[in-house]
């Protein structure tokens, strides 16, 4: 769990200065990945409705641990996207000779902008409120998500 950096307190000519630069930055930082995870697990239960629908993938783990998303940490932003070496995940989103294009990924990404927008702006929003932004941090999960 990370650490909340703490206010620092300077004293010059009996006046004191009070920064909360870092502890601004860590807050902000922490409520776009708590907004990019929110994201990610929104897009990922789309993505899962679309497949079940298809012939074949209403039951199963298949479809369940094809779809994943990764928030990263250093780079700051979120992959949504199909797990490696799954025979119908590559296929289905690009087509190939034997299976027609469907966009699962990219279309229900397209389709869902405004959800997208929304669930950034309730996190991005709580930044004037340190106490509300503490509450939308989940501090258990530190790395990547993998769904």
């Amino acid at each position: 769990m990370a650490r909340i950096p703490p206010v620092v307190k300077v004293t010059k000519d009996n006046v004191e200065y009070i920064s909360r630069v870092d502890r601004t930055n860590y807050l902000i930082e922490e409520l776009v990945r708590s907004a990019l995870r929110d994201v990610g697990k929104f897009l990922r239960r789309r993505m899962l409705d679309k497949v079940r629908k298809l012939p074949g993938m209403k039951r199963g783990p298949r479809p369940r641990n094809a779809f994943q998303y990764w928030v990263r940490r250093r780079d700051g932003d979120l992959w949504i996207g199909i797990k490696h070496n799954t025979w119908y995940g590559v296929q289905q989103e690009l087509g190939s000779k034997n299976q027609p294009k469907r966009s699962i990924v990219r279309d229900t990404t397209f389709e869902n902008i405004d959800e997208i927008r929304r669930i950034e702006g309730q996190y991005l929003s709580a930044v004037e409120d340190e106490n509300k932004a503490l509450g939308l941090i989940d501090p258990e999960n530190d790395g990547s998500d993998d769904q």
